[in-house]
């Protein structure tokens, strides 16, 4: 496979990264790695259509890819969280008529009627007034009346309901954990299987982030947390959730449902700039170009929607039914790279974002301050490419949540650190760069970038790191502490040249 990290020749990638769903359409190696060479960054693996038995070979396909391509992959396992869903339908399905009566029932169901949920407690739980969404906000009922065995129901918006469809109830408090046991098995397998990320869904506190990640690093694994926006709850409390995670998801699909679908636009947005006020990466999922299920192109609309999530400030943007079950998954990578790239025109050129003030980064404050120094440098030498040496890849976030055009290459010591990467705006993991030695780091990078076309003699380079980059491989510990306090500004020289930084 070809391995070139910035273009195989005939296109280039976007800075924006893109977040493609595993399902039955693009389960084999070849088909993986076709999405691989039109642009996807992280596979995505829903638990709610699959197992740890089923997804195994997925991710050996996945880590076999990545070793080929020389390139790192990420992988993110989305855990199926508490969602409620419909039970056994008599014949399937159902129309449901304007105020045409239904009923949840405890026992059996009669008759096609009554309904029955995968959420024992939901006939305790539910109150009379109480509005139940069906067939994703399609379908909607308001509970009339409540006795010990069944809830009473009236059709207020008509259509037709499915076996397994999901229920969502706005608004309505279930003692439901956001943990199931199911979801607690899926995680400790995630962990040991070397996942990157791991998405939590329906999270209402950031008390269950907490507990996700307690249970990932107990099992030992580094791998981050992403915190799925798509309730009410997590909306009220976004400030600590997104704080306490390592990222969040726009889940857009259950949230426009939960609440009125008229604020989307602008829970979106408002979600996106908390994520940049806490320095965490930002995911758009849902419906991104969902006519392509079908079509080979988008819909205008479609388009303009993931045009509009990255001038956001999304990092990335994510596919789910487009590439799992999708009649054209390369296409629906190929095309999100594409509006991308047109969109990404629009910043070419911008000096690096300093306006949106970190609330919170875990950066000292020396490598705050070199950090936002040297994406000032790079924009104003014009220079070619930003590299970092990042133990923790925090220090690499730093500069991607900057938005500096300069493309920034990353480099770690640590395999997973590099596949972390694979989710930050504008950062290019790349492996086998020395991260242990300032001036093996140079010459590594002025021969890659002359390799890969980026930069010629006499063009510049700006290098971030530490102290310990001079110290050698004895200071990796001031490495794992991420303290960067150098900027070095480099010009190419011709690949047979060993120059120093000036």
């Amino acid at each position: 496979m070809e391995s070139k990290l910035f273009h195989d020749g005939r296109r280039r990638w976007a800075r924006t990264k893109i977040v493609a769903t595993i399902g039955p359409a693009c389960r084999e190696p070849q088909q993986i790695k076709d999405l691989v060479l039109a642009g996807a960054d992280v596979f995505r693996l829903n638990m709610a259509h699959g197992s740890p038995e089923s997804y195994q070979p997925i991710v050996d396909a996945v880590r076999e890819v990545s070793r080929e391509a020389d390139r790192p992959i990420a992988i993110l396992v989305d855990l199926a969280g508490p969602k409620i869903r419909l039970q056994e339908i008599e014949g399937g399905s159902i129309f449901c008529h304007r105020d045409e009566e239904f009923f949840f029932v405890r026992d059996d169901p009669a008759s096609a009627h009554e309904l029955t949920s995968t959420y024992p407690p939901l006939v305790d739980e539910l109150t009379k007034g109480d509005v139940v969404m069906l067939a994703d906000g399609t379908v909607s009922m308001q509970v009339e009346e409540k006795t010990a065995d069944r809830v009473r129901m009236r059709v207020t918006q008509q259509g037709t309901i499915r076996t397994r469809q999901g229920i969502n109830l706005p608004d309505v408090r279930l003692s439901a954990p956001a943990i199931s046991v199911e979801d607690y098995q899926h995680a400790i397998w995630a962990a040991k299987a070397g996942i990157d990320y791991v998405s939590l869904s329906f999270v209402r506190s950031p008390d269950e982030v907490r507990t996700l990640n307690d249970i990932i690093r107990s099992n030992g694994s580094r791998a981050g947390v992403i915190a799925k926006i798509e309730k009410r709850e997590a909306l009220n409390r976004l400030d600590e959730i997104i704080a306490a995670a390592d990222g969040a998801m726009v889940a857009r699909g259950d949230l426009g449902v939960e609440i009125d679908v008229a604020r989307i636009p602008l829970e979106q947005k408002r979600i996106v700039r908390a994520c940049q006020e806490y320095q965490k990466p930002s995911i758009i999922a849902t419906q991104m170009l969902d006519s392509m299920h079908e079509s080979p192109r988008p819909t205008r609309a479609e388009a303009t929607d993931v045009a509009n999530a990255i001038l956001d400030g999304a990092d990335a943007c994510m596919l789910s039914g487009e590439t799992a079950i999708g009649k054209f998954p390369r296409e629906a990578v190929e095309m999100m790279n594409r509006i991308a790239l047109a969109t990404e025109e629009l910043i070419a050129g911008r000096p690096p974002r300093d306006a949106i003030r970190p609330r919170a980064d875990n950066l000292q404050e020396i490598t705050r301050a070199v950090v936002r120094g040297a994406g000032a440098m790079a924009h104003a030498l014009h220079a070619k490419l930003v590299v970092v040496a990042s133990h923790s890849g925090r220090t690499a976030l730093a500069l991607s949540q900057q938005r500096n055009w300069t493309p920034t290459i990353g480099v770690s010591t640590s395999e997973s650190t590099l596949c972390k990467m694979c989710l930050y705006w504008g950062v290019t993991p790349l492996r086998g760069a020395p991260a242990t030695k300032i001036e093996q780091l140079i010459r590594h990078a002025n021969a890659w970038a002359c390799a890969e076309g980026v930069a010629r003699p006499g063009d510049r380079l700006v290098i971030v790191g530490g102290s310990h980059l001079a110290a050698g491989p004895e200071g990796a510990a001031d490495l794992a502490a991420g303290v960067h306090d150098i900027v070095i500004v480099h010009e190419v020289e011709a690949p047979a040249s060993t120059g120093s930084g000036a």
